[in-house]
């Protein structure tokens, strides 16, 4: 009788050695995960009913997920492991604007909005002006650039969260010929990620917070430039330093500066008090294989 340690081994061998026909990355990919996932199994000595409660675990993630939520994501976020896939693809250009996390929220059907517009359609929060210009990483503007916006409002809630079919905090734009992009949203909100499915029950057995920072998403892509997935985050939140999906970056941290009513940045009289927040955008090089 062979002992455990080889026949552990034996049986992660032939298992890794079962993709051997496959496409060169695939193989690649699929071996990797197979010997560590051997491999945690091992250190920690799963039991049978660990290994079970992680399956339906699992199972529930992909109950709960839908065309508007998306649990994966939510439990890659919290585990790290989306912001270390990003890290693994950010451009090497350190003048690059740093990304962050995507997030389950984005949707395709967003309405565009015309420069300078309102993103907001309607939803709770204290109006704010966000502008900025999107450049190369050597400072050149670069026009044209599609930039999708989307955010929670003041309860912490995206649209999709809600009943219905309607968009609203969310929008894409176009920047000037001059690189130059301004909008009209409200002030972004901390607010905690779902947490009524099994990454909440995750993150309660654990004892975390669910709490994410106020912040803003932003994709910006233009021809030739790596596509930017970003936040920008509201200095001073309490939830800088304790972000459930690991999102933060100080580069990103942004001052929102309170305005009283008044003439407003685009020329506008604002019967209410505002804010304003200036983000500049820097897109690396897209690098041809």
């Amino acid at each position: 009788m062979i002992d455990r340690d080889r026949r552990e081994r034996l049986l992660t061998d032939e298992v890794a050695a079962s993709f051997a026909d496959a496409p060169p990355r695939l193989r690649e990919v699929m071996g990797s995960l197979v010997r560590h996932l051997h491999a945690f199994a091992g250190e920690v000595r799963l039991t049978e009913d660990e290994w079970q409660r992680g399956i339906d675990f699992l199972t529930r993630t992909g109950h709960i997920t839908t065309d508007t939520r998306q649990e994966f994501i939510l439990l890659s976020d919290v585990l790290g492991l989306s912001m270390f896939t990003m890290a693994v693809n950010a451009p090497e250009d350190v003048n690059a604007t740093e990304p962050t996390v995507f997030g389950p929220f984005f949707v395709d059907d967003a309405p565009e909005i015309a420069l300078g517009g309102d993103i907001a359609l309607g939803v709770k929060g204290t109006p704010c002006y966000v502008s900025g210009t999107v450049r190369t990483t050597s400072g050149a503007p670069i026009p044209g650039a599609r930039l999708d916006i989307w955010e929670a409002d003041a309860d912490g809630f995206y649209d999709v969260q809600y009943e219905g079919e309607r968009r609203a905090g969310r929008g894409w734009l176009t920047a000037a010929p001059d690189g130059s992009y301004r909008f009209w949203s409200v002030l972004p909100s901390s607010y905690p990620i779902p947490h009524d499915g099994p990454v909440g029950e995750l993150l309660d057995a654990v004892h975390r917070s669910p709490m994410r920072p106020a912040h803003l998403h932003f994709r910006v892509a233009a021809s030739g430039f790596t596509t930017l997935v970003t936040h920008i985050f509201v200095a001073g939140d309490p939830y800088l330093t304790s972000d459930a999906v690991f999102g933060v970056k100080d580069s990103l941290v942004v001052d929102a500066t309170e305005y009283p009513a008044g003439r407003a940045p685009d020329g506008a009289d604002r019967d209410r008090p505002y804010y304003r927040m200036t983000f500049d955008i820097a897109l690396a090089q897209e690098i041809q294989p």
